[in-house]
């Protein structure tokens, strides 16, 4: 089942020029980096209420977020729902019809397990899962 939106994702093609406008601009503070060697990128948290922003910075030239911002520039890459178990939703979003990106949980970004939904399945908006492992 799913609880909330989790995090919204938004490449960028630095971190340490994004950083700053999020944190003086907005006043927001950066809780973490961390690089994730699974989906090669380095990602920046900022906390706003229950939801996350996450910021997404490529680690490889072939990487989906070093290919969505050669395709599309910085902007919002994904939206991600916090569910109690992400093979469950994937499930019910493959039995719905759509088409996955991952077909069983992966190790993402703050130790938490996540799946894609690939956005030509969903209305264009590439879709997450993520829960605590």
């Amino acid at each position: 089942m799913i609880q909330k939106i989790d995090h919204i994702g938004i490449a960028v093609t630095s971190l340490d020029e994004a950083i700053p406008f999020y944190e003086k601009a907005l006043g927001l503070k950066c809780q973490h980096v961390e690089t994730v060697v699974s989906q090669k990128v380095k990602t920046a948290f900022f906390h706003v209420g229950e939801v996350h922003i996450e910021l997404l910075e490529p680690t490889d030239p072939d990487s989906p977020v070093a290919k969505f911002l050669a395709k599309n520039g910085p902007g919002v890459h994904h939206i991600a729902f916090a569910a109690d178990d992400v093979a469950i939703q994937l499930n019910q979003a493959k039995e719905a019809g759509c088409r996955l990106i991952n077909e069983s949980p992966i190790d993402g970004a703050g130790g938490k397990k996540v799946a894609f939904l690939h956005p030509k399945s969903t209305f264009g908006v590439l879709t997450e899962f993520c829960s605590e492992k």
